[in-house]
Parts: structure tokens; C-alpha cells; sequence
């Protein structure tokens, strides 16, 4: 009997976890702690490289504090977490806490129009 091996969709479910996880401000030590694995375990589990089980996954869910169905699209349809996912690095992360602390909405036009300028001139 041939081994199922992870794929597309165990990488795709790896990204949200990793994403809540970064979301909430858990390491992956403590994740592993509260899951009772080892970090290097959660980081095969956010890389797809492991799959994950349904008992693990109810274990993630909880104690990442979402509901299971937070890792799955279901219909198909594009969620609300996928325009997230780009969040995958820490830069990306500090870059969207620190627009919103900024209340002035021209400062915020401002700094879109200047990433946008930016981004134009490296493509």
C-alpha cells in the first residue's frame, strides 16, 4: 500500500496555521507545547511537509482559539484569510500593524501612493 505524501492542499492548510498562529503571537515552541510536539514538528506542519490528522487539527484549532473550518475553504470560494496569507513573513506583519496605527487618512493615501511609486520602479 503506498503512503499518502503531503501536497498542495497540507501546504495550503500549513499557511493558516502558520497564519493564525502569527496572528495570535504564539512561537512555534509554544504551539508545540500546547500541542505536545516539538517546535520542529509545528514547522514540518506549516511547511506541508508533514500532514496533519483530524485530531491534531482539532487540537491547532483549539489551541490556536478558531474553529476547524477557519483552515478550510469549503465551497471553494475565495475566504477572507487568503487575502491574508501574504502575511506568510514577519515584514509583512509589521508593515500592515503599523498602517494601522496611522489615524490620518491623507497620511495613509499618501503612504499607499509612495509603495505603489515604489513598487512600479522595481517591476
Amino acid at each position: 500500500m503506498k503512503q499518502r505524501s503531503a501536497g498542495k492542499p497540507d501546504i495550503e492548510l500549513g499557511k493558516r496555521i502558520r497564519l493564525r498562529r502569527v496572528e495570535q503571537k504564539i512561537s512555534q515552541a509554544e504551539l508545540g507545547d500546547k500541542l505536545g510536539v516539538s517546535f520542529q514538528q509545528v514547522q514540518k506542519y506549516e511547511k506541508g511537509v508533514n500532514r496533519v490528522g483530524a485530531a491534531r487539527l482539532q487540537q491547532i484549532a483549539t489551541a490556536l482559539d478558531v474553529p476547524v473550518t477557519f483552515f478550510y475553504d469549503g465551497d471553494g470560494k475565495a475566504r477572507e484569510v487568503e487575502s491574508l496569507l501574504f502575511l506568510d513573513s514577519s515584514f509583512s506583519l509589521r508593515l500592515l500593524r503599523a498602517y494601522s496605527k496611522i489615524k490620518d487618512q491623507t497620511v495613509q493615501r499618501q503612504l499607499v501612493s509612495l509603495m505603489e511609486s515604489i513598487a512600479a520602479n522595481e517591476a
